[in-house]
């Protein structure tokens, strides 16, 4: 048994010692560790894979990531796993999807595949992982090189020290199971699923790598800064449309810039964008960006100097058939049906969605509220879990603070005002600022139910307060909805950042709860009463299509959320989209957008 090889050493012993993986959960691939990958080649690593779940980590506990490719009759001990050959999987996909047998599985799986390479002297290689739920742990031919925790983010480890001329085998240990100190922790709404399921890339670069790039708009003047490794000393920055050539000097890893500019803004209407490039040695990387101005006045919010309401919906990234998996052609249908809605602006609930959806909406000019999923009873007193949130933001920033389409940072939803949660949600808010002063920030809060009014102490310290409020249906008296709007007074921006109700489009009733029916009556009394509220400047409500969850599995349910206002097969439209898209349209010929 491999326990008692020469590989496992101790192994025998952490059969019983439950200690065993902490030498492999140092978190060393993070903000820090990424790089900025904007017009670079990249080597595309999707495909199949080879494929083990793991329910008792028996691939840490005998170290497969060091066993080495030997055919059955070359071994001296019986393989519990052989990484090297059996079963396969698609890169990227989510195991639910995949067997029947894995749909409800949490815990570890492990995931091999070779890939031939040859790095000439003086260059370095990456590998750059979109996402993987949640804790990601990388060895490359046989040497463990760090772990990711988050499940929604991008992370890089460099390769160049374990890179072997010719045949490379790497290997990821990836375990999704639920757990009281991770973001978010073991109790959510939305389905678990696990895998590699964003796209998996190599990046060849020289010495000199552009680790971060930030280009924004300040005043009359672009403000450029840039993080860099290795021995360049200045840095070009250029955006010839606007006839743009600077020369950044570098110091201790960091360059910046101010530079006077008159760009074309970028907006819903006018979704301008500008081609630029950072140049720092023999490193170069390029991006395409908009720029525009996003800031609140007491309760308004303003783009580019003008007043602007938030028509929005949110949307979860989720998919029937597919899960968590996302296609450009997913994500232009979700903006194609946000557009017919009459919004201008979207929710990516909740937690960060695939970083195509932001270029995408830079293309094609919607603005977006992106979140991390600090989602009701986080562990807020445990520093450990404050890091993961911590660094699943500056992961989520770093990745799309170059998107015009981002208007709002939001670090959290539902959670209890307390006092552990405001100063761990306080840092958060000013972390992002720190992060980026360019863009409003944001929380899905709760009202104060027995006061009927808005009063969460976190909302001094965001831009804009969310109002997750479900009045019509986990709370049945919209007369409380009419007293919360007038026992508030915020003196900020209001969206109400969830509202609705299920409607069971294929099985519910006629009439009453979870018939499409009635959710159209929540949406009709919901805007009767929201388009009173002077300070509510926007609504996203819940959601634009029914999507996967465990804890839903009542006989209208049967595991889904039904409050899309289209189904999960993403065509059919419930009644209740007609009703908002009436209540948008006339809002767009208003004096409020």
């Amino acid at each position: 048994m491999l326990e008692r090889s020469e590989l496992a050493e101790n192994a025998l012993a952490s059969l019983h010692d439950e200690g065993y993986g902490k030498v492999f959960d140092p978190q060393n691939l993070n903000a820090q560790t990424m790089i900025f990958t904007g017009g670079r080649e990249g080597q595309s690593l999707n495909g199949d894979w080879n494929f083990c779940v793991d329910l008792l980590d028996t691939g840490l506990r005998q170290k497969w990531f060091a066993l080495s490719p030997l055919s059955a009759g070359e071994r001296t001990e019986p393989w519990d796993y052989d990484p090297y050959d059996g079963e396969t999987v698609p890169v990227p996909s989510c195991w639910q999807m995949l067997r029947d047998r894995w749909y409800f599985f949490e815990g570890s799986a492990w995931y091999t595949r070779a890939f031939d390479y040859h790095l000439p002297a003086g260059r370095r290689l990456f590998l750059r992982i979109g996402a993987a739920q949640y804790d990601c742990k990388v060895f490359l031919n046989g040497k463990f090189l760090g772990n990711h925790a988050g499940g929604s983010t991008p992370f890089c480890v460099e390769l160049t020290a374990a890179l072997e001329a010719g045949t490379n085998w790497v290997m990821l240990c990836v375990n999704n199971t639920r757990t009281s100190d991770r973001v978010p922790m073991k109790n959510t709404d939305w389905f678990n699923y696990g895998g590699v399921y964003r796209d998996v890339e190599l990046f060849e670069t020289s010495q000199t790598v552009i680790r971060d790039l930030f280009v924004r708009l300040s005043g009359g003047n672009i403000c450029v800064s840039a993080r860099i490794d290795g021995p360049a000393t200045e840095a070009t920055f250029k955006i010839l449309a606007l006839e743009v050539d600077a020369t950044l000097q570098v110091s201790d890893g960091a360059a910046q810039a101010t530079i006077p500019a008159q760009p074309d803004l970028w907006s819903p209407e006018t979704p301008v964008l500008y081609d630029i490039t950072l140049t720092a040695g023999e490193d170069r990387v390029s991006d395409r960006v908009g720029f525009r101005r996003i800031e609140r006045r007491g309760t308004e919010i303003f783009l580019n100097g003008q007043p602007v309401f938030l028509r929005g919906i949110s949307v979860h990234e989720d998919d029937e058939r597919a899960g968590k998996v996302t296609t450009e052609a997913d994500i232009r249908r979700r903006f194609s049906h946000a557009r017919e809605l009459g919004c201008n602006f979207l929710r990516l609930a909740h937690y960060p969605h695939h970083e195509l959806a932001a270029r995408i909406a830079d293309e094609v000019g919607l603005m977006l509220w992106e979140e991390i999923p600090v989602y009701w009873a986080i562990d807020f007193a445990n520093p450990a879990t404050r890091r993961d949130a911590e660094n699943q933001l500056r992961e989520l920033i770093q990745r799309d603070r170059n998107r015009a389409s981002v208007i709002i940072w939001s670090v959290g939803n539902e959670n209890p005002d307390t006092d552990a949660r405001l100063d761990f949600m306080k840092g958060l808010a000013d972390r992002a600022k720190t992060e980026d002063p360019s863009r409003l920030t944001a929380a899905a809060c709760l009202i104060n139910h027995h006061s009927l009014a808005i009063e969460d102490r976190l909302a001094a310290h965001i831009d804009v307060i969310g109002i997750n409020e479900y009045y019509g249906w986990y709370e049945q008296d919209f007369r409380d909805l009419q007293a919360i709007g007038k026992n508030s007074n915020p003196d900020r921006p209001v969206v109400i950042s969830e509202t609705g109700a299920d409607g069971d489009h294929a099985a519910g009733p006629s009439t009453g709860l979870f018939s499409v029916t009635y959710q159209v009556e929540v949406y009709r009394r919901q805007i009767k009463i929201l388009r009173g509220l002077d300070y509510v400047k926007g609504m996203t409500p819940w959601i634009l299509y029914d999507f996967r969850t465990e804890r839903r599995q009542g006989i209208y349910q049967r595991g889904f959320n039904r409050k899309g206002l289209i189904t999960a097969d993403k065509t059919t439209r419930k009644p209740a989209f007609e009703v908002l898209a009436a209540y948008y349209s006339e809002l767009a010929g208003s004096t409020k957008d």
